[in-house]
């Protein structure tokens, strides 16, 4: 498994589809800040209550400078379901070979109700206009996450 980010460290360069089948890069954002949240499957509740609570701050983040992009093993055709289905307003891009979320320490070995397997691990990266980590959050939780980002940026 890749070593978890850390602030400083230079954001994996990525390209991948989104719920369209349009490529959208990491370097079609430089010179601005980005949140690139990864969680692990569209329309399950605890993603759809993340995605939403993005979606209802989105104004607020762009406001502050920061664009939002989501990523998941799913095919495009699902983040277009989800998208629709939750009226979504945030970038959501495909990675269904998951290299993306590898490379982001975003995929690896979970723990749940006493069971260890291979999975994506719900994460959230900021980086910065140049590129560079700011923040990493790893493992964190559906629910209330947008809330402390929000709070942890000083937004």
């Amino acid at each position: 498994m890749t070593e978890r980010l850390t602030p400083g460290d230079v954001a994996p360069a990525f390209t991948l589809p989104d719920a369209d089948g349009n490529e959208v890069s990491l370097a079609d954002h430089k010179g601005r800040k980005v949140i690139v949240y990864f969680y692990p499957a569209a329309l399950t509740p605890g993603c759809t209550k993340q995605a939403c609570d993005f979606t209802d701050n989105l104004e607020l983040l762009a406001g502050a400078g920061y664009d939002v992009i989501g990523v998941s093993p799913d095919k495009p055709e699902k983040l277009a379901r989800f998208r629709e289905a939750e009226s979504l307003k945030v970038t959501l891009l495909a990675d269904p070979d998951k290299k993306v979320l590898e490379s982001y320490a975003a995929f690896g070995e979970k723990k749940n109700y006493g069971r260890t397997y291979q999975g994506v691990i719900r994460s959230t990266i900021v980086v910065d206009e140049d590129g560079k980590v700011e923040h990493a959050f790893y493992n964190v939780r559906a629910t209330g996450h947008v809330a402390k980002i929000i709070k942890d940026l000083g937004i």
